[in-house]
């Protein structure tokens, strides 16, 4: 199954919640040619649910997707399915850039287990399941190609217009969004201005959102760089930047 990327062609943050998470507008869209690929493999090292692939770590995403399986019943699938084999992962969309490629990993892992397995998971609770793991999560098991997301990610809309065409350059730098989003709380911002401007770009077209300043369509671009000064040139050459990472892009 493949895990395709997402971009953020914009992103506004206009509040808290109750838990002091940000609340946000952003434009969503799949992007089709960079993708995780996840699938069953009779490949096994260990007894038990187990990740073979070449990108490791033990607080993969696709961890926590399990265990929200089996605490949600269906544990016994689940083992029954990991006693014969693996799950194998192969890792192409860039760490750390904004793109999404873990929570896309887990979507896709929620998806291929309830088809594999038959669970028969309404989508409903599917995505309760998924925004329980991260806020992107939802997004990519709707399954819209481009969708206005708000919220803390979990209410999606899709939005039905042309993908545009982007080139992306992947800057070596692992942007880190826990330390952006620290900062950014830091820094002096206008919620109420983010806000008036993210009820205009909802309704612009893919497109239309380009005649607005980098800066302006995102509001960790400046953080991002304060951060990490390397991506002081691509704000000055007018990319723009996806989410919270480092991935930047133009439309061509």
């Amino acid at each position: 199954m493949k895990a395709y990327a997402k971009a953020n062609l914009f992103l506004k943050l206009i509040g808290l919640d109750e838990r002091n998470y940000h609340l946000l507008h952003s434009r969503f869209i799949l992007l089709y040619d960079f993708f995780d690929e996840l699938f069953l493999s009779t490949e096994k090292s260990k007894a038990g649910f187990e990740i073979i692939s070449d990108f490791y770590c033990e607080d993969n995403i696709i961890f926590k997707a399990f265990n929200a399986l089996c605490k949600a019943g269906f544990k016994n699938e689940l083992e029954e399915c990991f006693a014969k084999y693996s799950l194998k992962l192969i890792k192409n969309i860039p760490q750390g850039g904004g793109l999404g490629g873990g929570s896309s990993d887990a979507a896709s892992f929620l998806m291929l287990m309830n088809e594999t397995l038959n669970l028969k998971i309404p989508q409903e609770k599917l995505m309760q399941i998924g925004f329980s793991l991260g806020s992107d999560v939802p997004f990519f098991l709707s399954r819209y190609k481009c969708a206005n997301v708000s919220g803390t990610g979990q209410f999606i809309t899709e939005f039905e217009d042309d993908l545009p065409k982007l080139e992306f350059i992947f800057p070596d730098i692992e942007c880190k969004t826990p330390l952006i989003y620290k900062e950014f709380d830091h820094n002096p911002h206008d919620y109420k201005a983010n806000e008036k401007l993210a009820s205009k770009l909802i309704t612009l077209k893919n497109h239309e959102l380009f005649e607005h300043k980098n800066t302006h369509l995102n509001d960790l671009f400046t953080i991002c760089v304060k951060l990490y000064p390397k991506m002081l040139s691509f704000m000055q050459e007018n990319f723009f930047l996806s989410g919270s990472g480092s991935s930047v892009f133009k439309v061509v």
